[in-house]
């Protein structure tokens, strides 16, 4: 039998808002993970907070003040977002490094600013999934990659967002993502068999299925790889002991480098043996075996 190795899966660093609003952390943050991490792909986040949060979620004070960059959670928010000339250079960056940018969008302002970039994938969070606005938005004016997430969304309403790309025939365009919406997220909780779930449902259906991760640690990633997921997105820190809500429920860099190594080593790890003797067994058969 022929050796046959799985591929690697595409390793996606989420900065999200972890550049703390700051565009010289996010270069430094592009080349870390582009050079020394080895990812194929980094994320960020876009939203346009007076449309997203409603006036009283704006004016309310941030639910945990120590993490907040303003004095109320809609100020917090627009601290930390870029403009769409940032996100522009966001890509820049990245291209100069050799790695993929994109961005999850969250309204559908920032959907159609996004769009203008013309990235390789969009991704839609777990909390936006339902909003068909924006999933009509994107699969209307935009030809790339649409990645969605799959967390605390119900198996009716998985059905109903793939029914809905399969009706605008982008179908084959959509990577669903197996997903636990907490930060950080149990070990009990992440649900790794949910991965075979969605491919057992959907594999002919859709582009792929991949798995996004709040987790601590890189073993459940590893173990999303052998179940089939052919994305791994986790998030990216320089420190985790930063000011925000996301850095605890991140990889810091040497974390995100073990990362890529093992996924690229067990990728190659998980084959037959293409002979009955493999050439590194030899010598040892041959001094060892007795019969």
């Amino acid at each position: 039998m022929e050796a046959k190795y799985m591929d690697k899966p595409l390793l996606i660093a989420e900065i999200g808002c972890n550049h703390k609003g700051d565009m010289q952390v996010a270069h430094e943050m592009i080349q870390v993970a582009a050079n020394f991490c080895k990812v194929d792909m980094i994320k960020f986040q876009k939203r346009t907070p007076r449309e997203l949060l409603s006036e009283e979620e704006y004016n309310a004070p941030h639910p945990n003040p120590y993490h907040s960059y303003g004095s109320t959670y809609g100020e917090h928010r627009e601290y930390l977002e870029l403009d769409i000339n940032q996100h522009m250079q966001l890509k820049k960056w990245c291209e100069e490094e050799g790695v993929t940018y994109s961005t999850s969008v969250w309204d559908l302002t920032a959907t159609k600013q996004v769009v203008q970039l013309d990235p390789k994938m969009i991704k839609v969070p777990s909390a936006c999934n339902l909003k068909f606005d924006m999933l009509e938005y994107l699969c209307e004016a935009y030809r790339g990659e649409i990645h969605v997430s799959f967390g605390m969304t119900t198996k009716d309403e998985e059905e109903q967002i793939v029914q809905f790309f399969e009706t605008k025939n982008r179908a084959k365009d959509l990577v669903i993502y197996s997903c636990t919406s907490g930060y950080p997220v149990d070990f009990e909780d992440i649900c790794l068999f949910e991965i075979i779930r969605l491919k057992n449902a959907f594999t002919d259906r859709v582009k792929a299925v991949g798995f996004s991760g709040h987790h601590l640690g890189i073993a459940a990633d590893i173990a999303a790889m052998t179940l089939g997921a052919q994305y791994i997105e986790r998030h990216y820190t320089l420190d985790r002991t930063w000011k925000g809500t996301d850095h605890a429920a991140s990889l810091e860099p040497d974390g995100l480098r073990r990362l890529s190594r093992d996924l690229y080593n067990v990728s190659l790890a998980l084959n037959y043996k293409n002979q009955d003797i493999l050439e590194v067994e030899k010598v040892q058969r041959n001094k060892l075996k007795r019969f």
